[in-house]
């Protein structure tokens, strides 16, 4: 679970390395993709390695971005001691001016890493979640609020039973006597009745 910096206003250290080294597969992945479809798409045959011969500065940009990022964001995050949107902005500025650094212009430089830093800063300031709902609570822990809503949402065997009734592998205590008896009154069929097994509620 990310770590956000609000368990009781206490900063807990980010391994900054181990986080490159995952946004670096991440990215990387995603790059050997975009170069692969690149080479896919050219009109001579470049062969299976193209994708590094010819498209390689793809599979490349993608892999120092991703890391560039997580290494900023997370070395900055453990020299401020905290975990705010100014981590991600940095990061994303770093990262963002890569793009521009081919060019040789410096204002393409600062443009792209400022408008990449905006967006991620952004991001990174309205939760970090597509879902857009950390940033309502944030000093709630995720992992508790969770299974606060798990323990509401969960229904008492006793109470399970009576909404959708005995059968289809749900039985309550008691089940085997009553089959027995409602067989015996119903048919005349004496139903020899077997120990019950305790039912975990």
């Amino acid at each position: 679970m990310p770590d956000h910096g609000h368990d009781n206003n206490e900063y807990h250290p980010k391994d900054a390395v181990a986080s490159t080294m995952k946004a670096v597969m991440y990215s990387g992945t995603a790059g050997l993709i975009v170069s692969g479809v690149q080479n896919a798409l050219a009109r001579e045959n470049r062969g299976l390695f193209g994708v590094f011969t010819k498209t390689g500065t793809t599979f490349g940009m993608f892999v120092l971005m991703g890391g560039t990022y997580a290494f900023i964001k997370d070395a900055s995050a453990n020299l401020r001691e905290k975990s705010d949107a100014w981590n991600a902005g940095l990061g994303g500025f770093f990262a963002g001016s890569l793009i521009g650094i081919p060019s040789g212009r410096m204002p393409r430089v600062v443009g792209f890493g400022a408008g990449l830093g905006i967006i991620l800063a952004t991001f990174e300031a309205a939760g970090g979640t597509f879902r857009g709902s950390k940033w309502k609570q944030p000093d709630v822990d995720e992992f508790a609020r969770k299974e606060a809503i798990r323990l509401k949402r969960r229904a008492s065997y006793e109470d399970t039973i009576a909404e959708v009734g005995e059968g289809r592998g749900i039985y309550g205590p008691g089940y085997a006597e009553r089959r027995a008896q409602l067989l015996k009154e119903k048919y005349g069929i004496d139903v020899p009745v077997e120990p019950e097994k305790p039912y975990a509620v």
